[in-house]
């Protein structure tokens, strides 16, 4: 397609591809997906690919706007001031606006031995280094998954589901996210797959070795395949690119998701710090970011004023293996309630949000403007709350946790 405004995406993730096919809303804007692999990674079926049930890829002619030029590579470099970005193999790409839908991956893990002898899974080159090393062990051998938010759990649970005599290192409370109730339910279904689970401050690691894991409480436990989930980082891409960012390394926006540098770029999903405030982590908050961000384009060119973030609906959904979940609801203010889906519905309503995710990019790539942004009443003015107490550096309201 060509067009007079050039749009370039940098990321081809849950937030980069939903901004990519509702850019093609206007004929007169062509839309360059920079992103370095050739098909669509799908990120949360990332533990399925190690247990083996799923190879957590989508191809691009799937979930891809026909119309969106795909160029396979990575951006090295952001040139804002001549509205350009560097490739890895020394190509260029001039833009009009730009994307910047980097996502995330894993962070440094700052244990001893861990980025030597623990296996991370944040990326597909990851978990599939991993599933190997998992096939070869013996079906005996000790394995030690560290981490206890969805991906910890998750991978946990697969494992043991397939008879591994799997350790989940927390490292303090399992799932912090969820409600006590559902937590309980969790660890009630890691213990019936045969899984032991270790909580508290005593169960930090403190080392990782070659065949095992050392513990702040002194305990070492043998490991011939250790896996790490503890935390997620994003690329420095803004950072050296001369952009601002917060702490984390996310490009700094404003509500807008209009970088706070240059109003010619804009940011989405989890590598995007709206106001120093960001969504929690989530393909959940990627896709209406990247529609968003798309917005925010589309209203500029339109000559409009973009509209501010709003609040959406909030869940987790946890996969406990092939035949249970939990899914987990939560309030406007992300914090998990009472409510909560169990057992054989929970996998259910977890599959159906799987397959939901790669739907909502599919029915954009071919009806753009299509997907919803949960317009809830009363979003706007949440939002709004949440930002005052973080400019005066007080906790805001969350709201009761029904």
């Amino acid at each position: 397609m060509t067009g007079n405004t050039n749009v370039v995406v940098i990321g081809g993730g849950y937030a980069g591809v939903m901004a990519a096919n509702r850019l093609t809303l206007r004929d007169d804007v062509a839309v360059t997906l920079v992103n370095p692999r050739p098909d669509f990674v799908h990120r949360v079926r990332l533990h399925q690919l190690v247990g083996g049930s799923d190879d957590a890829v989508v191809a691009y002619r799937d979930v891809l706007a026909g119309g969106v030029r795909l160029v396979i590579g990575s951006v090295t470099r952001i040139d804002a001031d001549g509205r350009g970005v560097t490739l890895a193999d020394g190509g260029t790409l001039g833009y009009d606006y730009l994307v910047y839908a980097v996502g995330s991956g894993s962070a440094e893990p700052g244990v001893p031995g861990a980025a030597e002898f623990a296996n991370p899974i944040a990326t597909l080159e990851e978990a599939r280094r991993l599933r190997p090393a998992v096939a070869a062990a013996p079906a005996t051998a000790p394995v030690t998954v560290v981490g206890a938010g969805p991906t910890g759990i998750e991978t946990a649970a697969e494992l043991a589901e397939q008879g591994r005599r799997v350790t989940l290192v927390c490292g303090g409370v399992l799932g912090p996210y969820l409600h006590p109730r559902a937590r309980r339910s969790v660890a009630k279904r890691l213990t019936g797959l045969g899984a032991t689970v270790l909580e508290g401050s005593g169960a930090k690691v403190t080392a990782v070795t070659r065949d095992a894991v050392r513990l702040a409480d002194g305990r070492e436990l043998p490991s011939e395949v250790t896996v790490w989930t503890a935390g997620f980082g994003v690329p420095d891409l803004a950072a050296r690119s001369g952009l601002s960012t917060d702490a984390a390394g996310r490009l700094l926006t404003d509500e807008t998701l209009t970088s706070v540098d240059d109003a010619r770029i804009v940011a989405a999903g989890d590598s995007a710090a709206p106001s120093g405030l960001p969504p929690r982590m989530s393909c959940l908050n990627a896709m209406p970011l990247g529609a968003r961000a798309a917005d925010t384009v589309l209203s500029r060119l339109a000559g409009e004023r973009p509209e501010s973030l709003r609040q959406s609906l909030y869940a987790q959904c946890l996969s406990l293996g092939r035949s249970a979940g939990v899914y987990q609801l939560a309030n406007r203010s992300d914090v998990a309630v009472r409510l909560y889906v169990e057992g054989g519905l929970g996998a259910r309503l977890k599959e159906l949000a799987c397959e939901g995710m790669t739907g909502h990019l599919t029915k954009e790539a071919r009806r753009p403007g299509s997907f919803n942004l949960h317009r809830i009443p009363g979003g706007a003015a949440k939002r709004r709350r949440l930002l005052r107490a973080h400019r005066s550096g007080a906790p805001a309201a969350a709201g009761r946790a029904a």
